[in-house]
C-alpha cells in the first residue's frame, strides 16, 4: 500500500463466538505445553518430538488454519489433532487501511469482545503494534484507550494470534529465509497494560522469537509500560525484549494526573527499576515515551528535569506530539515548543526523534485505541442504569 493510497474500510460479516465448551487452542501453546498435549492425545513417546516440530512449522511457518493442510501428517493423526484440539485465531470484524498505509485491525476474540492491531509500514522496517488486554486498567488521561475499563487479559492465543492475522493479511507466509519481512518488529504498545499479564505476554514473546517458526529477534520486540515496577525485572530476565517506558511527565504532581499508575510506584522507584533493568547496555538502551501536551509536560524547565532523571541509563527519549480523540482534555504542543524541548535533551546527549503520527485518519495513532464495541458496551450499561432496564 503505497503513502498516496486512500483511506479504505473492509468490513466482514463474522458470526460472534459463543462462549460454549472449546477445543484446547494448539496456538499460543508453549512447545512444552504443546508436547505435552500431543502426548496426552495419544502420540508415541519416541515421536512426540518430531510431531510436535511438524506442527510448529505449520503454526507458525506456514501459517496454517486448518489441520487438513498439514499434508507431512498422515490423516488419522490429523483427525485426531481435529478432534482434539483448535486453531482458533481472532477474527477481523473490520481493516482500516490509511492514505499513509497503515493499517487497523479490529478484532473479534472468544466472549465477543475485540481488541485493535495497527500495522505501520515504513521503508526499512514494518511494525505490528499489538494489544495486551481489552481495554486498560490505568486510566491514563492523555490516552484514549485509558477511557475503557479494563475487561480481562488477553491469552498467549490472542496475542500470538495478532501477528498471525496480520501475516495473513500482507501475504508473508512461506517467504524464504532472508527475504524482506513485511512483519519486521513488534511493538506491545497497544490496548493494555502488558506487565499486568506477564505471564501470557512473556509465553507469547516466546513463541514470537522461536527460532523455528515466526523468528523475530528479541530486539526487535519492544514492550512499553507505564511503571509496574514489581515486573519490570522479571520482563527483562523472562522475556529479554527491549523496554519502552512510557514516562510523559518529570513531576510526580504531573504524573499523578497523566500516569495514575505514579501514585503506586513514583518516578524515584520506576528509575531505580530502569537503572536494574537486565541487558540494560549503550547497545539496548531504554526508551523513554514522553507525550508532548502543550503547557502542561513541555517546558523547558521538564526537559532540563527529564535530562537530570534519567543521568546514567542508556536511553533515547521518543517526543510522541499528542494525536487527539474526541473529548480529548489536551492539545498537542507547537511544533516549534516540541523543537526547543528535543534540542535540550539533544543538547544533553539523548537522541530526541519526534515521533511521526500515523494513521491519525483511522485513529489508529499512539493513544487512539479503543475498541468500538467496548464503548457501546459501555453505553447500554449506562442506559440501562439510568432507565432501570437490564
Amino acid at each position: 500500500m503505497t503513502a498516496t493510497s486512500p483511506i479504505t474500510q473492509d468490513v466482514l460479516t463474522i458470526p460472534r463466538k459463543t462462549d460454549g465448551e472449546a477445543l484446547p487452542n494448539l496456538i499460543g501453546m508453549t512447545r512444552d505445553a504443546l508436547s505435552t498435549a500431543l502426548a496426552d492425545i495419544g502420540t508415541p513417546e519416541r515421536q512426540v518430538k518430531m510431531r510436535l516440530g511438524q506442527v510448529w512449522q505449520w503454526l507458525y511457518v506456514k501459517g496454517v488454519t486448518e489441520f487438513d493442510q498439514m499434508t507431512n501428517l498422515s490423516k488419522d493423526f490429523r483427525t485426531l489433532l481435529s478432534e482434539s484440539f483448535s486453531l482458533e485465531r481472532p477474527e477481523i470484524v473490520t481493516r482500516q487501511i490509511s492514505t499513509d498505509g497503515t493499517r487497523k485491525y479490529l478484532l473479534r476474540i472468544r466472549g465477543g469482545h475485540e481488541v485493535e492491531a495497527v500495522y505501520i509500514p515504513e521503508e526499512d522496517r514494518g511494525t505490528l503494534c499489538i494489544s495486551s488486554q481489552v481495554g486498560c486498567t490505568l486510566t491514563c488521561s492523555f490516552c484514549h484507550t485509558g477511557t475503557q475499563k479494563l475487561v480481562r487479559n488477553l491469552t498467549p492465543a490472542e496475542i500470538v494470534g495478532q501477528i498471525l492475522i496480520a501475516r495473513d493479511d500482507l501475504e508473508e507466509w512461506g517467504r524464504a529465509p532472508g527475504d524482506k519481512r513485511n512483519v519486521s518488529n513488534i511493538v506491545l504498545m497497544g490496548m493494555g497494560e502488558p506487565l499486568y499479564n506477564t505471564d501470557n505476554v512473556r509465553d507469547a514473546m516466546k513463541i514470537a522469537m522461536d527460532g523455528d517458526g515466526i523468528a523475530l529477534s528479541r530486539r526487535r520486540i519492544t514492550l512499553s509500560t507505564s511503571g509496574v515496577v514489581p515486573e519490570i525485572a522479571r520482563a527483562g530476565e523472562e522475556i529479554g525484549c527491549m523496554l519502552a517506558i512510557s514516562f510523559h511527565a518529570t513531576t510526580d504532581e504531573v504524573r499523578d494526573k497523566l500516569v495514575p499508575i505514579n501514585k503506586k510506584w513514583n518516578i524515584e522507584a520506576l528509575i531505580k527499576a530502569c537503572h536494574d533493568y537486565p541487558r540494560l547496555s549503550n547497545s539496548e538502551r531504554i526508551t523513554f515515551e514522553y507525550v508532548m501536551l502543550k503547557d502542561v509536560n513541555d517546558s523547558d524547565a521538564d526537559a532540563r528535569r527529564l535530562v537530570k532523571l534519567i543521568g546514567g541509563i542508556p536511553a533515547k527519549i521518543n517526543l510522541i506530539p499528542f494525536n487527539p480523540w474526541p473529548g480529548a482534555p489536551y492539545e498537542r504542543s507547537t511544533n516549534a515548543r516540541i523543537k526547543a524541548f528535543g534540542d535540550i535533551v539533544n543538547k544533553a546527549g539523548y537522541a530526541s526523534p519526534v515521533r511521526t503520527p500515523r494513521g491519525e485518519d483511522i485513529m489508529a495513532a499512539c493513544g487512539q485505541l479503543k475498541s468500538a464495541t467496548e464503548r457501546a458496551r459501555k453505553s447500554r450499561a449506562q442506559i440501562a442504569a439510568e432507565t432501570g432496564t437490564s
